[in-house]
């Protein structure tokens, strides 16, 4: 009597089930990790706009209301990043580019934002406030 050696039908049947269950979990996880990545970018292009705006303040002790007050220039964006505009209050709004990502929740034009507060010789930041981006996708400091 002769044996086969391999695989029947019904075990490759299982094989391509299990990958197809993994492949479902694994995609839209790796689709929300990559949005996560493009507005973190956009908080680390704002770190320089933070150092600027607490040396204003510190310097002339207010808070200063715009990119040039804040000793910034006007045109500051990256791939994922339309714009970075320092306000009232030295709030600093991260624009997003349409580009961020295809998701319903999560489409150009929305904004993190960055609040200064100042105390005891010290300019704290805080974020989220007013943000329109959904708390899934900004890192867990900003999330309310």
């Amino acid at each position: 009597m002769r044996s086969h050696a391999g695989f029947t039908l019904i075990e490759l049947m299982i094989v391509i089930a299990i990958l197809g269950i993994l492949l479902a979990i694994a995609i839209p996880a790796y689709s929300d990790y990559t949005v996560r990545a493009r507005v973190t970018e956009g908080l680390n292009l704002a770190s320089s706009g933070k150092t600027q705006v607490s040396e204003s303040r510190l310097s002339t002790g207010s808070f200063p209301a715009t990119n040039v007050a804040a000793g910034m220039t006007n045109t500051i964006a990256s791939t994922y990043v339309t714009g970075l505009a320092v306000s009232a209050g030295g709030v600093i709004t991260i624009t997003y580019d349409t580009a961020i990502g295809r998701l319903p929740e999560l489409v150009g034009g929305n904004t993190v934002q960055l609040t200064p507060t100042f105390s005891t010789n010290t300019v704290q930041w805080g974020c989220a406030t007013g943000s329109t981006v959904a708390p899934r996708f900004v890192p867990a400091r900003c999330r309310p």
